[in-house]
Formats: C-alpha cells, sequence, structure tokens
C-alpha cells in the first residue's frame, strides 16, 4: 500500500519519496485511515515500526486542507514525547515530510535555550515538540498558548508515565480550551496506561500491530551469565573477538558508564557517553560519531532507550539488565528495526537472574544462555532456585508506578538500587 493511495497532496508524497518511504508500514497502514477520519486514536506498536509518520502525516495533511493563519504564541498541534532526543527526532521527521509546504515546525526541550525556542514559539508554529518539563516553563511564561489546540499527540505515553511525567501532563491539559483529536501511542501495555486512555481518549479506535509487551521478529536474543565485576572485561572481549563495529551498550547508572567508557578506551575501542549530565549539544555530538562510525560504542543510561533512530544498528548491549522488564523492550528496540536483523546481548549477573525471569515471561520467550569459558559465575542455580521459592518474587509484577506519584520512579530506582547493593554485599561476604 502506497502513501499517494491514502490521499496524500502531492508535496507529501514527494517529500516521503525523498526520505526513502515507498510502502506503509502495519502500524501506518491501521493508524492512518482513522487518524484522517478525526478519530482518537489507542496505539500500541513496538519501537521502529514507523509510529512519527503514522500520526504525524494526518496532522500535516489536515492542516493543509484547513489553512489557519497561526497567532502569536500559537499552535495548532502539538506532540509530546519523553525525552530530548525522541523530541528532537520527531521534529526532524516532520520537518522533512513538510518540507515543500509552508508547515511550521518547532521542538522545545531541555538542554536548549530558552531564548531561541521563545522566539521560534512568538511568530506562532503549525506544530510543536515538546518535552512536558520544558513545554510548562514556556506555558508559565506565557510563551505559548494552548487554548485552540486542534491535534494532541503522546508518543511513548508508557514512558512518560515510568518518568513521573503525569502532574505535568494533568497541567498542561488544563491549558487546553478545545477538544482536540487525541493520539496516544506507546510500545508497551499497563493498567496506568489504560487509565491514562480512559482520561483522555473519546471513543478511541484501538491500533495493535504485534502481541502487547513484544519484541521485533528480527531481533535474535541472547544471554551472557557473568559475575558483576567480569562485564566491563566481558564486553571488551566480545566487542575485540566478534568484531563488532557499531554497539549500543545500556547501563542504569551514570557512574557506571563512565567506568564502562573508560574501560573500552584502555582496550583501544573508541567510546562515547550519553546519560543526563551531558550538556544537549555533548549528547548530539556523541550521537553524531556514533552514527557516522567515529566511535564503535556508545553507552547510555535509559535516557537514550527512546528515540534514537541509528539505521542498521546491528548490536545492543544490556550490560545492566533494566530496573523494569517493560524497559527491556525499549532498549533492545533500537535494533532489529524496518525489518533488519538485530542482536539483543544481555549480561546477567546472579543478583540480575530474577529480573531475566520477568523479562522472559513479559516476551513470552526463553532467551538463549551462552555461557563464555572462563566468565562462568559460581553458584548461579543454586541462588536462583533459592530466590524464586521467596513468595516476595512469585507475588513480583511489572510496572507498578502511581499515576499521582510524579516521583515514583526515581523511588523505584533508588530502592532496586539499595537491594542489590545490598545483595552484592551479602555475596562478597559469603566469598
Amino acid at each position: 500500500m502506497s502513501f499517494s493511495s491514502q490521499g496524500f497532496s502531492p508535496e507529501i508524497v514527494r517529500a516521503l519519496t525523498e526520505c526513502g518511504y515507498e510502502k506503509l508500514t502495519p502500524v501506518q497502514q491501521q493508524a492512518i485511515p482513522h487518524a484522517r477520519r478525526g478519530h482518537d486514536i489507542l496505539a500500541h506498536a513496538q519501537t521502529g515500526t514507523g509510529k512519527t509518520a503514522a500520526f504525524s502525516l494526518p496532522i500535516i495533511q489536515q492542516i493543509l486542507d484547513k489553512p489557519v493563519q497561526v497567532n502569536r504564541f500559537q499552535t495548532r498541534a502539538l506532540i509530546l514525547a519523553p525525552t530530548r532526543e525522541l523530541v528532537e527526532q520527531i521534529a526532524n521527521n516532520i520537518q522533512s515530510y513538510t518540507q515543500y509546504t509552508d508547515v511550521k515546525v518547532a521542538a522545545v526541550f531541555g538542554g536548549a535555550k530558552m531564548s531561541s525556542q521563545e522566539r521560534k514559539l512568538e511568530a506562532g508554529v503549525d506544530i510543536l515538540v515538546a518535552t512536558p518539563g520544558r513545554l510548562i516553563e514556556h506555558i508559565e511564561l506565557k510563551n505559548i498558548a494552548l487554548n485552540k489546540l486542534e491535534f494532541l499527540v503522546f508518543d511513548e505515553a508508557d514512558r512518560m508515565l515510568d518518568m513521573g511525567f503525569i502532574n505535568a501532563i494533568r497541567t498542561i491539559l488544563s491549558d487546553v480550551d478545545s477538544s482536540p483529536q487525541t493520539m496516544l501511542f506507546s510500545a508497551t501495555s499497563s493498567a496506568q496506561m489504560n487509565a491514562l486512555a480512559q482520561d483522555l481518549l473519546r471513543k478511541p479506535k484501538r491500533v495493535i500491530v504485534s502481541a502487547e509487551n513484544s519484541t521485533a521478529a528480527t531481533v535474535a536474543h541472547v544471554v551472557y551469565p557473568v559475575d558483576e565485576d567480569r562485564k566491563r572485561e566481558l564486553l571488551s572481549e566480545l566487542i575485540g573477538k566478534k568484531n563488532w563495529q557499531q554497539v549500543l551498550v545500556f547501563v542504569n547508572y551514570k557512574e557506571t558508564a563512565n567506568e564502562v567508557v573508560k574501560e573500552l578506551k584502555l582496550d583501544g575501542i573508541k567510546a562515547v557517553l550519553c546519560h543526563g549530565d551531558k550538556a544537549q549539544s555533548a549528547r548530539r555530538r556523541a550521537l553524531e560519531e556514533f552514527k557516522t562510525g567515529k566511535a564503535r560504542v556508545m553507552v547510555a543510561t535509559e535516557v537514550a532507550a527512546r528515540g534514537l533512530d541509528i539505521q542498521g544498528l546491528p548490536h545492543v548491549v544490556n550490560y545492566d539488565m533494566p530496573f523494569l522488564a517493560e524497559d527491556y523492550v525499549h532498549r533492545i528496540g533500537r535494533t532489529g528495526r524496518a525489518g533488519q536483523q538485530g542482536h539483543a546481548v544481555s549480561f546477567v549477573s546472579r543478583e540480575e537472574e530474577l529480573t531475566l525471569v520477568q523479562v522472559e515471561k513479559l516476551i513470552q520467550q526463553r532467551i538463549k544462555r551462552i555461557q563464555l569459558a572462563g566468565y562462568e559465575p559460581a553458584n548461579r542455580d543454586a541462588l536462583l532456585v533459592k530466590m524464586s521459592t521467596k513468595p516476595a518474587f512469585k507475588n513480583r509484577h511489572g510496572r507498578t508506578n502511581n499515576l499521582d506519584e510524579p516521583g515514583s520512579a526515581e523511588r523505584r530506582l533508588r530502592l532496586r538500587r539499595a537491594i542489590q547493593n545490598k545483595a552484592s554485599k551479602v555475596t562478597r561476604l559469603k566469598k
């Protein structure tokens, strides 16, 4: 099914052709007709499936069909996303789609100068892409008005919940006086997501392009059991012996990211950093070096789990298992995109075995174990059997954040870190 068959303007079709878009992806085939008819949408789709085009192209076409002079500090469409990287990527894509039109697009996010963003907003824009926090700053400064909003999109809505943005979302919605067409896109599903959808959407059309919380069939999953203190050594060995040329490595803490990059550089492997302590310009520069091959490895915290679009990325490594099983889906969604083959590699210490069990339960797939000679962890099976019999494990669930508590994600991270530190201390004492 081609884009021209969807009734898009010649200007849009021309731009899409130059972007290399030929046929609609499954999520686009399902979502675009509903969106063109003005329906609200609740969509569950994996990352890398073409979601940006699915929600933005119908908005662009409707803006072209009903041209309106946008007043100062006004916007017709608002797209919210959880991270700077994702906001920037969405805005860049939309600018590519609208390059032969007069549609005005702007992006606002933290880490960039408020003054330059204010200048763009002052003239009014057709489509605004924003992170919730920075948008609220502009609302408070009267730099943007949402009273005439026609279109509202939440991309990676589940991630926004995990990051504690629910109160920010409510603050933003309090400034919306109109009844915009609303679309909510998410890679995973949960009770909290469904509750949010009930609050935001009016008789939504539901779009599901794959099993909820599943991973792409193009991704091969493997696990390397290894003791925590051998992970850095194992990473360097795998990259060197297997000659991996482009590797995205996820860690849970900024301190770990710094240590891993330092170790890789000592082993002669060019690596760059992407985490919250880095300025936006530094993160953008690191991503560019990684994309162009100047750096072989990029080590990132969860901030990069969403929104990174790296064409043909062959390897994603979970150096640390994620705190939430659902985040495994988002991390490995960086590889195996657009039908290409990808590899998801996870290092699992004895303390992380239970997280691995949760991941396998979530994705409904047993992940292949590879025991590398010289890196065998001690007493791994005994620990797993012992921990699996505990009532606390039997009653564990996935995402449990409270919609009304904006700091829940951070508190959960601190609690998990404390538990892991305690477990590591006990292990060292037993040795």
